[in-house]
């Protein structure tokens, strides 16, 4: 992303073993986004899809649950690349999660030298704060109205990098459930890309993966990041359109 280029993600919410980050890999994606907030992984089960991607060279990311400071410490004490916070409606919601995320001057995060997201390798203190402060991604999620009108100063915060607009919750917030290409939903886009290009922040596009002509159309805002789907619904889509092929006549 910060080439310049767009960064394509597959969402982990059922396969738990580590195989899960080389299918990823070798499907073509980016990034592994593990859904904390949708299921039950544990952060055994984070750290090991975590460490293998890294390994890979796949970057694994984590949507944690909530604003909790120690979940999302721990999640990123995994070996996790950058977490997603769902719901992200105010500054002091930024301010409480950058301080939670990043090491000082940023932040106030506490230092575990020899870890995961080094794949254990060492350093001197100040130098492991500064390379991870700079390549742990924090992004909030823009899912309701109150969080759009609050883009601006959500984006103002130091150590937030990106804001990833879920459509899905804002299509409820904006009181039209399922309806993607809807002119609000739009407007809503128009105004967080415009928000990211005047704060230099990354801007995110998620929950488009089942209408990928209005994801081309949010992309072409200006995103760098886009959620192209989950295991979960790329086994379903194959498994479904399987079983048809074979009961299809003719």
């Amino acid at each position: 992303m910060a080439a310049g280029e767009l960064a394509v993600g597959m969402i982990a919410r059922m396969l738990r073993g580590v195989e899960i980050a080389a299918v990823a890999r070798n499907a073509g994606f980016d990034c592994l986004y593990i859904d904390l907030e949708h299921n039950s992984f544990s952060l055994e089960t984070v750290g090991q899809i975590s460490i293998a991607a890294t390994a890979l060279g796949i970057t694994p990311v984590v949507r944690v649950p909530g604003l909790d400071p120690a979940q999302i410490s721990r999640t990123l004490e995994t070996g996790a690349q950058g977490i997603i916070i769902p719901h992200m409606e105010t500054r002091a919601d930024a301010e409480k999660v950058v301080e939670a995320a990043k090491f000082p001057p940023l932040g106030n995060r506490s230092l575990l030298g020899i870890n995961p997201h080094t794949l254990f390798k060492g350093g001197p203190a100040a130098e492991i704060m500064e390379k991870m402060n700079r390549e742990t991604l924090v992004a909030g999620m823009i899912e309701s109205m109150t969080a759009v009108e609050n883009a601006d100063e959500i984006a103002a915060v130091e150590g937030i990098d990106m804001l990833l607009v879920g459509t899905n919750d804002l299509c409820n917030s904006l009181g039209v459930p399922g309806q993607h290409d809807h002119a609000g939903v739009r407007e809503a886009y128009a105004h967080v890309a415009a928000t990211c290009r005047r704060h230099g922040k990354f801007l995110g596009v998620g929950g488009l993966n089942s209408r990928p002509e209005i994801a081309k159309e949010m992309i072409g805002l200006g995103a760098h990041y886009v959620s192209a789907g989950s295991d979960t619904g790329f086994l379903m889509s194959a498994a479904t359109a399987t079983a048809q092929l074979y009961r299809d006549k003719g």
